[in-house]
């Protein structure tokens, strides 16, 4: 039997139309700086970002009487509106299983090490919270007839904490965010670039008060460089991770984040060695994970040579056709790669067999209507041959028919019509896919409130450094929603946001556009496309799912020198609609030459291979093993424990990138609240840390 759910239903879950943003207001105070005439809006707050987290921290601070702005280089244009997978994921609290178990949740959520244990808390205790709201916003997350939420495993959730709306959950969390921040009519300015964060002082009394972007639309005879200042006193980065450093990326075209921005500020980094790779189509064409039911419904993968040859590659690795099948079917929980599952034929070693044909120069595809081939001299595929875990979940499921894409018809319908449209028919041909780059889990260094090491400043969502080495899928967009309804609240504990900003900030804008004019040089020899292309492929080559230390060193050497060469010659561009991307780039090759720092630093100090990558070494004790003979070329370093007790901090200095270590913030799970006691703490907002207020009679 199959599940026969309404073509409009399957529309509205696949067809998420966007709300149509009202007109900008007109900036009318401008300042003369340098011979620019630029235009200034103050403002209370701004947020810098469009997706889920951003709109979630405009709309929570709105609702708190504070002066916000959005400022978005594509509004609807950044991962939570535009990636996604077959059933994308908001991993919440659990009622169904465990109740809410709050303690439980966070240890899973910090499981991976590197990630601090009083944040890990905050994701779970304020997730039903955040899931709440979104469903009185309108987010149509699935219920039983009881009102429980349904829920399914997920990556590094053994529990079952997952649930989703179809594979445009996030784009849903969007719409209906965004939907509530124009009803509070809160300013939105699109096709507006962030690229100079402004602040003012020293050490600890370092504060913001602005952000610089280039709009184009502003490009006049006075204002060359479609400058506009936005005056504020708090600035809330929520852009998303930096999908552009890699070439192999399932982020979707034009992902710079804030790292480079970030950095050039002052801020500290954190965590960068950590990413997440998997499975997915490439942003070329469609990019999209292909995890969950894609893979659950066991289509024939194979790769095609130059010659148009097909090659079952997969059965060269395992022993026998159930153990393969059953492993590409746990690619669906297992979705990111992960080094130690490289180890006694488990579902990493997938990933690895696709990196391997790749490097071939072999494309691989994934067939919907073929079973899969068996593994040489093995029996056949059989519904009745599977690993028990593999049975029972789809024997629950009812996903028995005959074909792979009868399975994922009955089990994720929505899956085949999100391809359909974008002109790509996985019920009728082959879907080629690689492994691609998909989530940066480093990021901007914040405390339990969401607040940067430079005052006024906060960060959320990816562009956030708060994810640890590994973290459940999901737990991210949940990061975003706690955190963004957290920051706020933070802000308008200040009161620093109540009104537009109006402090004297001529030569701070002066300071950038030195800096500014010092990188855009139209006749320099150094193209800012091949700034991109050279970071993008040495990413991808050296810092991908396979890293060998002399490779990392290399990389970081020649990140370090075409830096430097930036710094000498600036970047060229060819007209004007290219100077926001000519500083992107430059800012990328910066974010770029801090993640290998990172890397290098953490490989050198003896680290392991864990959530992000292999550290291949010939000393390693981690050796992967096929059914042809061990693979001693991907032989690799394990984790150490210690290393999931620490994080690795980055910031900018005169002398270049510099490295430090912290361990993790521990947490008392076992402590209690009481009301009484701490009722006046919230009362006097002694919980937000705030700075003690001056004595009036001093």
């Amino acid at each position: 039997m199959t599940n026969r759910i309404p073509q409009d239903i399957l529309d509205a879950l696949t067809d998420v139309e966007m709300p149509r943003l009202p007109p900008a207001p007109q900036i009318t105070e401008t300042l003369r700086v340098s011979g620019h005439t630029i235009p200034i809006r103050n403002c209370g707050c701004v947020v810098v970002g469009s997706g889920a987290a951003g709109l979630r921290a405009a709309v929570e601070l709105a609702r708190r009487d504070g002066d916000v702005t959005i400022i978005s280089q594509s509004a609807w244009g950044g991962t939570s509106a535009c990636s996604g997978s077959d059933k994308q994921t908001l991993h919440t609290a659990n009622t169904s299983d465990q109740g809410d178990n709050f303690i439980a949740m966070a240890r899973a959520i910090r499981a991976g090490g590197a990630m601090d244990e009083d944040t890990a808390y905050i994701e779970a205790t304020g997730s039903t919270r955040a899931m709440a709201s979104l469903q009185f916003l309108g987010l149509p997350l699935p219920q039983d007839a009881l009102g429980g939420t349904l829920r399914y495993k997920t990556d590094h959730d053994e529990v079952g904490r997952a649930t989703s709306c179809g594979p445009r959950t996030s784009r849903l969390m969007v719409q209906v965010l965004a939907r509530e921040a124009i009803r509070l009519g809160i300013p939105f300015f699109n096709q507006t670039t962030a690229v100079r964060i402004l602040t003012q002082g020293d050490g600890p009394a370092r504060h913001v008060v602005g952000i610089l972007a280039i709009q184009p639309r502003s490009q006049t005879p006075d204002n060359p460089l479609g400058l506009v200042v936005f005056r504020c006193a708090a600035l809330v980065l929520a852009a998303g991770g930096p999908g552009e450093l890699y070439r192999d990326s399932v982020f979707p075209n034009g992902c710079f984040g804030s790292l480079g921005l970030a950095l050039e500020a002052g801020l500290d980094l954190v965590n960068l060695t950590e990413s997440q790779f998997g499975i997915g189509t490439r942003r070329e064409g469609f990019p999209w994970n292909l995890s969950g039911t894609y893979v659950q419904s066991m289509p024939h993968i194979y790769s095609v040579d130059d010659a148009g040859q097909e090659h079952h590659f997969l059965g060269g690795y395992f022993r026998t056709t159930q153990e393969m099948v059953s492993n590409i079917f746990r690619k669906g929980y297992q979705w990111p790669f992960h080094a130690s599952r490289m180890l006694d034929f488990k579902s990493s070693l997938v990933d690895l067999a696709i990196f391997r044909e790749g490097q071939k120069g072999r494309r691989v595809f994934m067939d919907f209507n073929r079973n899969p081939l068996p593994v040489p001299g093995d029996q056949p595929f059989s519904l009745t041959r599977l690993d028990e875990d593999v049975s029972a979940y789809l024997g629950t499921a009812g996903a028995v028919q005959d074909q792979p894409i009868d399975r994922l018809r009955h089990m994720n319908p929505l899956a085949i019509e999100l391809y359909r449209r974008y002109k790509v028919d996985i019920a009728a041909d082959p879907l080629e896919f690689a492994v691609n780059n998909q989530h940066m889990n480093g990021g901007i260094a914040v405390d339990i409130w969401g607040r940067s090491t430079v005052g006024g400043i906060y960060a959320i969502g990816e562009a956030a450094g708060t994810h640890g080495a590994t973290r459940p899928g999901g737990a991210a967009l949940n990061a975003g929603q706690v955190f963004g309804t957290r920051t706020a609240e933070h802000i308008a504990a200040t009161g620093c946001a109540t009104s537009p900003a109006t402090h004297n900030i001529t030569d701070m804008v002066t300071d950038a556009l030195d800096r500014i004019a010092a990188i855009l040089k139209p006749d320099s020899p150094l193209p800012y496309r091949q700034v991109r292309d050279d970071v993008q492929a040495r990413m991808s080559d050296h810092a991908g799912i396979i890293c060998s230390p002399d490779q990392v060193s290399t990389a970081l050497k020649a990140a370090t020198a075409l830096c430097a060469d930036i710094r000498q010659n600036g970047l060229a561009y060819d007209r004007p609609a290219e100077i926001a991307r000519a500083l992107q780039w430059q800012q990328m090759a910066l974010a770029s030459q801090a993640v290998l720092a990172a890397l290098d630093h953490y490989i050198r100090k003896g680290g392991g291979s864990r959530g992000a990558r292999a550290i291949c070494d010939t000393d390693g004790d981690g050796l992967p093993d096929t059914r042809a003979g061990s693979l001693e070329e991907f032989r690799f370093r394990s984790e150490r424990d210690v290393d999931g007790e620490q994080q690795i901090l980055v910031r900018l200095t005169k002398e270049g990138i510099g490295i430090s270590t912290r361990p993790n913030r521990v947490f008392d799970d076992t402590a209690k609240a009481f009301f009484e006691r701490d009722w006046p703490a919230w009362l006097t907002k002694a919980i937000y840390d705030l700075p003690p207020a001056p004595d009036p009679s001093a």
